[in-house]
């Protein structure tokens, strides 16, 4: 007797999708068994061989050589983590580092950004993080629907980061643990929050802006290009 396709199959045929394709927008975190310390070691235990997204295209789409970001995910019913691995041609870090104070305009120098919405209604609002090279962090609640749009620092999510800078290589390493609590997501498989990923990178002159979906615009600041973030076991 002949087969039938599976249902999902089957409408993923019918869609010109073939089976087992990934989806470009979606980036899949991985359950892990327990909260781990936190390390920017894609060598370490919990990131070793989870499969992570590129991010290696400018705002409005040109490959950025030198610079293919791999970003991977990994959760717990309390965390989300995250890991940059970012290659570099040149850096360009703040001269006076803090990592017990976060960092205002962290965005003028090198850092790697997640923006995270749980809102698909109101996708204008959404909440900002980033990590530098030196372990420097800074996290805002953006409201881009208020006039003048809203980017409220003085809002705490009690995250944290780590990086390690690797210059023989020109690669640095940036992980951050942020509370689910803090970006309003029910941590359980199946659940989705919006997402995407970015970089800026190098001096002003030569300065690099590195995106997962891209924005097709001047501003990392476009929810509307935002992907998908999917927990799975």
């Amino acid at each position: 007797m002949r087969r039938r396709a599976p249902v999902v199959v089957l409408l993923m045929l019918l869609a010109g999708a073939p089976a087992g394709a990934k989806e470009s927008n979606v980036i899949v975190s991985r359950r892990a068994a327990s909260d781990f310390a936190l390390t920017a070691d894609p060598a370490a235990a919990a990131w070793k061989g989870v499969a992570g997204v590129i991010a290696d295209h400018d705002r409005f789409g040109g490959v950025v050589p030198g610079h293919r970001t791999e970003v991977r995910s990994r959760w717990t019913t309390q965390n989300l983590y995250l890991l940059f691995i970012c290659p570099y041609e040149e850096l360009y870090l703040h001269p006076d580092p803090s990592t017990t104070t976060e960092t205002n305009k962290l965005w003028d120098w090198d850092v790697a950004e997640a923006f995270i919405g749980a809102d698909f209604k109101d996708i204008k609002k959404y909440k900002e993080f980033q990590v530098s090279p030196q372990a420097e962090w800074v996290d805002l609640a953006i409201d881009r629907g208020a006039q003048p749009p809203s980017h409220d620092v003085s809002w705490n999510s009690g995250y944290e980061v780590k990086a390690r800078l690797d210059q023989e290589h020109h690669v640095w390493y940036g992980a951050m643990r942020i509370p689910m609590q803090a970006i309003g997501v029910a941590a359980r498989p199946g659940v989705e929050t919006r997402i995407n990923l970015y970089r800026c990178q190098g001096t002003p002159d030569h300065r690099k802006y590195i995106n997962w979906q891209t924005v097709k615009s001047e501003t990392f600041h476009t929810p509307e290009a935002f992907g998908r973030l999917r927990l799975r076991d």
